[in-house]
């Protein structure tokens, strides 16, 4: 399973609008959850396991979970 590195920057687009893309820099990481920044905004976010698992790569809602809710994955 890929798993997110402290450092790197991780992107997702929008559902509904493609020409929409949010960009987060890792800076720090638990087994459970990370912690993120897009510049403006430090965020921590849980690691969501199952969906994860699905993917094969870690996965988190920077932006909370919702309907058409962006996913961001390692």
């Amino acid at each position: 399973m890929k798993k997110f590195e402290i450092g790197k920057e991780y992107s997702c687009r929008s559902i509904c609008d493609h020409e929409c893309v949010w960009t987060y820099k890792v800076i720090a990481r638990t087994a459970q959850m990370i912690t993120v920044t897009d510049g403006r905004q430090t965020k921590k976010l849980r690691i969501i396991k199952g969906l994860s698992e699905i993917r094969n790569a870690e996965s988190v809602y920077p932006s909370g979970k919702y309907s058409m809710c962006p996913i961001l994955t390692a």
